[in-house]
């Protein structure tokens, strides 16, 4: 037996009879032989982890907008907690954890620059319903071509909260990526300064704790005990002090003028960047020429911008606005 055969075979030992198999996968686009070390989830793992897009994380804005000091979440950050969390549930209900990690790993890689910002931009600029749900589904199938399974892209593209998927792998990362960021979120306030702890109600504090790793380890475990025979849930009262807390950190800090001071220069810099790019087609890097060439100049413009860190979009405005004192070329 291979390697990939031998995990196959534990799988059938091991996992929940509601656990996605490895060797049950609906496959690729394009055929490939099998691995003989990995399975197709593990395959697709690292595929996520060797793209360009999956680097260029690490420089894109969680919530505070290109932090300087470096204990704040990045994009690169919140996927990396989001992959542990959504391990630690499957590990314990017998759930397929590999393909929880490879989702997880790939589930905002097609996020903006300047995070949810920059997404609303070019929701304005480009078209309604671009989400970076489905610019991250684009990134592994259009952009990179990274070949991945059926049912990694089924959860990079349905991994917002309550959204309908194929396993509950998937599911599970919808319960995963917010348990993170909720918590990270607030840890990162507080550094900040945006947030007192002491403005988050006893109520919610009794239900969930008092710390970071209390908050954390009560909802997982609420995840855990009340997910069974085929269904991901969150127990109460963990559940409803979770959603209290989502919407508390809405008005505290997501809509928080401190932690939200730039985001309009952000918004507006985004939209020039757009309608420039329209304007000069020839601004286009080489890589996107085919799309706009197949799809459309607002298409192309649109998977260039979504693209770039928050660093290197500024960058790029800066060579098309702003200009350099005489003789710096």
């Amino acid at each position: 037996m291979t390697v990939r055969e031998m995990i196959c075979e534990r799988e059938r030992q091991t996992l929940s009879e509601y656990a996605t198999l490895s060797e049950k996968s609906l496959g690729r686009d394009v055929y490939v032989e099998p691995c003989t070390l990995r399975t197709e989830f593990q395959r697709d793992r690292d595929r996520i982890t060797h793209s360009k897009a999956f680097r260029r994380l690490m420089h894109k804005t969680q919530v505070f907008l290109s932090p300087e000091e470096d204990h704040y979440r990045t994009r690169l950050t919140h996927t990396l907690e989001v992959a542990q969390i959504a391990r630690t549930i499957a590990r314990a209900l017998r759930l397929n954890e590999d393909l929880c990690e490879a989702i997880a790993l790939g589930h905002d890689l097609g996020h903006t620059p300047f995070g949810h910002a920059g997404e609303r931009t070019l929701q304005q600029c480009y078209r309604a319903d671009f989400t970076h749900n489905a610019q991250s589904l684009r990134v592994v199938e259009k952009l990179e071509k990274l070949n991945l399974t059926v049912e990694v892209r089924d959860g990079i593209l349905n991994h917002g909260w309550q959204m309908n998927t194929m396993t509950l792998e998937a599911k599970i990362i919808q319960y995963a990526d917010r348990i993170a960021y909720i918590n990270h979120d607030i840890d990162d306030a507080v550094r900040a300064g945006v947030l007192d702890e002491s403005a988050i109600p006893d109520d919610i504090l009794d239900v969930l704790g008092r710390t970071h790793s209390h908050r954390i380890n009560t909802m997982v475990t609420a995840v855990i005990n009340a997910s069974a025979d085929g269904k991901i849930d969150m127990e109460e009262p963990a559940l409803g002090a979770t959603l209290r807390l989502h919407d508390l950190m809405y008005e505290l800090v997501y809509k928080n003028p401190i932690a939200k001071g730039e985001e309009g220069k952000a918004c507006e810099m985004i939209r020039q960047l757009y309608e420039f790019l329209i304007a000069n087609p020839e601004k286009i890097p080489d890589e996107y020429a085919q799309i706009a060439f197949e799809e459309g100049i607002d298409r192309a413009a649109a998977d260039y911008i979504s693209g770039m860190t928050d660093r290197y979009a500024v960058n790029v405005y800066r060579e098309y606005f702003i200009p350099e004192s005489w003789g710096t070329k």
